[in-house]
């Protein structure tokens, strides 16, 4: 009787030949995970954001009962009531009334819509077209690379808060047909901040790709005949990502904070639309009486911008390779 002796190292060499490599994506996500931060910041932004998509929804369709009409009658929230304006919190008004009775918890979710629509849309404009162009840059170098980098450093001495200030200012009563008037107003907004907010992810597109160009894939990309617009858009730009998508995830931070500040300053999105910063402007006469009334809408402004800051922070470790956590 003969006894078949198993080559232990043979079978684990089988095993890692048979064995499907974990995606990329996955790695990304469970190094993610590993910090504790960014991942209670990911979940506190995902529940906000549901929160300030279905909860205006909600709220808008409740009704009351009418005891003179004996019937429900629809209640808006936005409503101005001045009857009960600057009522405390209650089982009606969770956070209470403004100085004209429209709820303030209602107010603050709408006005989450409309601070992170235009923190996303510019943030996503601002990083695509910076990346582009920063790639372009690196890839043909020369006098392309000597007109774009100009053109950056120009933008990034001009003083930014005073030309927000007075574009915001004389684009102010701007109106697009089709569009609501709080969206025109939001319209203007994204595109000053994208005209002065490009200028990073395009130096740091730009760096990237300086160190990609002359690599084996470039070389043998060039050599099939692929043309030098399809070279950038699909190596270069995605081998830029990593550096980029952590730069978008610390600049939405700072789209909130100055979208926040020009509504204070009362040169961004104008009364009765409701923004973060438009409602610390309106409890700013009440700060010596009532201070409590601009924690609400600070705290919002607070818990999104430090969020935002952590997951950027998370996301730098994950997509980091020489980082092994």
């Amino acid at each position: 009787m003969t006894v078949a002796k198993i080559d232990v190292d043979a079978l684990q060499a089988d095993a890692l030949l048979t064995e499907k490599p974990e995606s990329i994506l996955v790695t990304y996500w469970k190094r993610l995970l590993r910090h504790r931060l960014a991942t209670i910041s990911l979940f506190g932004l995902l529940a906000l954001i549901l929160l300030v998509v279905i909860g205006p929804e909600i709220m808008r369709r409740q009704t009351y009962f009418n005891v003179s009409k004996g019937e429900e009658v629809f209640y808006s929230r936005d409503g101005q009531d001045l009857i009960s304006r600057n009522a405390a919190p209650s089982s009606d008004h969770w956070l209470g009334t403004d100085e004209l009775g429209r709820d303030v918890l209602f107010r603050l979710l709408v006005a989450g819509r409309l601070s992170l629509v235009i923190a996303f849309t510019v943030t996503f404009l601002a990083q695509s077209f910076g990346t582009f162009m920063g790639a372009v840059s690196g890839y043909f170098g020369g006098w392309v690379d000597s007109l774009i980098q100009r053109l950056v450093e120009f933008i990034i001495i001009l003083p930014s808060l005073p030309i927000l200030l007075v574009l915001s200012s004389i684009l102010r009563d701007f109106q697009i047909s089709f569009l609501p008037i709080e969206w025109s107003q939001a319209f203007v907004i994204i595109m000053i901040l994208v005209v002065l907010g490009w200028t990073g992810s395009c130096r740091l597109s730009r760096g990237m790709v300086l160190s990609l160009r002359n690599q084996e894939f470039t070389e043998a990309s060039k050599a099939l005949g692929m043309s030098d617009y399809k070279i950038i858009t699909r190596h270069m730009m995605p081998n830029a990502l990593p550096p980029i998508i952590v730069s978008a995830t610390l600049g939405l931070g700072g789209v909130i904070l100055t979208e926040s500040a020009l509504s204070f300053l009362g040169f961004g999105i104008q009364q009765p639309v409701a923004t973060w910063g438009n409602m610390l402007q309106d409890v700013q006469k009440d700060m010596f009486t009532a201070p409590w009334k601009a924690l609400i809408p600070g705290f919002f402004i607070f818990f999104t911008v430090l969020a935002f800051n952590y997951l950027g922070d998370g996301l730098r470790d994950a997509l980091d390779p020489r980082l092994k956590l």
